[in-house]
């Protein structure tokens, strides 16, 4: 329940804290990790409160999470400004690959110490920590910050047909990656790799990673980054296609489904980590974090969008059986999922090629 608004508020709120970034704060990041610290609500936990760990492990641990993530984005772009996609995928890659090291811990303390005090030791770790990367955190020798206000409101820059495009490619590509990633492990069972779930969705990771640092580098390379997000629609577009067209669910095809998800998830992460540098390519290094935290309110709705969709589409469509492991599975309602996902993924093409422009053509226009 408490998971719902972590979900929700890491993207809203990012708007707040980018603000600050945007001027320079330096007090962002440790006020994030104060945050993060406030986020484990052990006490709630050990009082049985719904309402105490809705809003500390809800809404306070996304407000935290979003402060903590903005901060490093800006200034990684400002210290490798030939290389900003190698150095916000690096960044972005950590944030995705976290849980590597996160669940294993949290499963080794909860055996240890329990479950309420498991988020005490979780606090203090990450606050330190967090801390420490703020003392470590500082700007290039030379940059002066701007303390002007922003005269474009939120409303303006959702006018801005550039930025309303870059959000709308964002969203679609977060929608349809959750889409499927919620419903991985099954769509694994049900095309008969009860045994290799595990296996499967490790190296899943593993793209969604090397997608967050692989698609940001290789965009350094390019003169509009937006080719980027043309390639990993144009794949998702093809995987999905073959798997629709061949039924690759339901007839137990993984040497077709295998790769897709394998693409959606590395699609889902390149997606991820080039927004940052896409934004600063149109809008420039000055409000970057102003605006990378407007455009992130794109995921926040996702995060509550992709998975329910899936879920209705297989709870709505198909018919679950029972498979010889004993597992509920719905081949068709996966399928489905399918038919939504590769519209989706063909309007965010259309988006791509038609709103979001190259920077010189817009400079023109």
């Amino acid at each position: 329940m408490g998971f719902q608004p972590g979900n929700l508020f890491p993207g809203y709120v990012r708007r707040f804290p980018g603000a600050l970034c945007g001027k320079g704060y330096p007090q962002v990041l440790p006020g994030g990790s104060n945050l993060f610290l406030r986020r484990y609500g052990g006490f709630f936990i050990s009082q049985k409160s719904i309402v105490g760990i809705f809003i500390s492990y809800g809404v306070i641990m996304g407000i935290g999470l979003g402060t903590g993530y903005l901060s490093p984005v800006k200034t990684l772009m400002l210290w490798f400004s030939e290389q900003k996609g190698l150095a916000t995928g690096l960044a972005v890659a950590g944030f995705g690959l976290a849980k590597v090291i996160a669940s294993p811990l949290m499963e080794f303390l909860q055996s240890k110490v329990g479950i309420v005090n498991m988020f005490y030791v979780l606090a203090v770790i990450y606050f330190v920590l967090m801390f420490l990367g703020h003392l470590l955190l500082a700007k290039p020798q030379g940059w002066v910050e701007t303390h002007e206000k922003s005269s474009e409101s939120v409303v303006s820059i959702f006018k801005n047909k550039t930025f309303l495009g870059i959000w709308l490619m964002f969203y679609i590509n977060i929608t349809c990656g959750l889409a499927l990633i919620s419903q991985e492990k099954s769509i694994v069972k049900a095309i008969g790799l009860v045994g290799m779930v595990g296996v499967i969705s490790s190296i899943s990771a593993v793209f969604n990673a090397g997608g967050r640092l692989g698609f940001s580098a290789w965009a350094d390379k390019m003169k509009d980054r937006n080719t980027v997000y043309k390639i990993i629609f144009a794949l998702s577009i093809i995987f999905t296609g073959l798997t629709i067209v061949t039924q690759g669910i339901v007839n137990n095809l993984a040497f077709l489904v295998i790769p897709l998800l394998f693409v959606v998830n590395a699609g889902y992460g390149g997606g991820f980590s080039n927004v940052p540098t896409l934004l600063s390519d149109h809008f420039g290094m000055k409000s970057i974090s102003r605006i990378h935290g407007l455009c992130l309110s794109a995921w926040a709705i996702a995060g509550l969008t992709g998975n329910q969709m899936a879920t209705w589409i297989v709870s709505h469509t198909g018919s679950f059986t029972t498979d010889a492991a004993g597992n509920q599975i719905n081949p068709a309602g996966y399928q489905n999922v399918l038919y939504v996902t590769i519209v989706l993924y063909i309007v965010a093409m259309l988006i791509s090629i038609f709103l979001v422009r190259p920077v010189k053509e817009k400079a023109k226009a």
